[in-house]
């Protein structure tokens, strides 16, 4: 086989019959618009559950602590998503709106958005499809032209697009 394939495989294999969409909408330097959907076979019980528990599917690399099983995530208005080991912790987000097994929004300035002062708006929903569940992701960053949101909407669409996949997995533990 070659690469392609190879890489097709083993994506397959990981994800299932996920099916991924992932696009930025709209970038200029003092902006970026996000959107991502997947459809997963996982219930929306499921998906919410695993959503409440994002060390069941947030990438250990995009960690400070390098893992996962730091993050924690309240699911009420004013809760927040958090990382804590040792000593250390950081406030990755806000929760500003939960509407059970339908939606969450947060204010999150996840990474390096933190350090450019940026307004970053994460909302994801979840709708009942036949045989599972649709989960979309959108995010909007607003922030000051020195930020170069253009560039960095880049590689929080390849953190965000990597993010829905393992949510929706039903193959996936951690």
């Amino acid at each position: 086989m070659n690469q392609i394939t190879n890489t097709f495989v083993v994506l397959l294999f990981l994800f299932g019959s996920t099916q991924v969409r992932a696009e930025i909408v709209d970038s200029g330097e003092d902006y970026y618009v996000l959107s991502h959907s997947a459809e997963s076979a996982l219930t929306i019980e499921q998906v919410w559950k695993r959503l409440s528990e994002p060390s069941s599917w947030w990438h250990p690399d995009h960690t400070y602590s390098g893992d996962a099983n730091n993050l924690s995530l309240d699911l009420r208005a004013g809760g927040h998503w958090q990382e804590k080991w040792g000593e250390h912790s950081v406030l990755h987000g806000t929760v500003l709106n939960v509407i059970h097994q339908k939606s969450i929004r947060l204010d999150a300035p996840f990474g390096p958005l933190q350090e450019k002062a940026v307004t970053v708006i994460w909302t994801i929903e979840l709708e009942p499809i036949e045989n599972g569940t649709r989960i979309k992701f959108s995010e909007t960053a607003t922030g000051a032209a020195v930020s170069q949101l253009a560039e960095l909407s880049k590689a929080v669409d390849y953190v965000k697009s990597e993010a829905i996949k393992r949510l929706a997995s039903s193959s996936l533990d951690k």
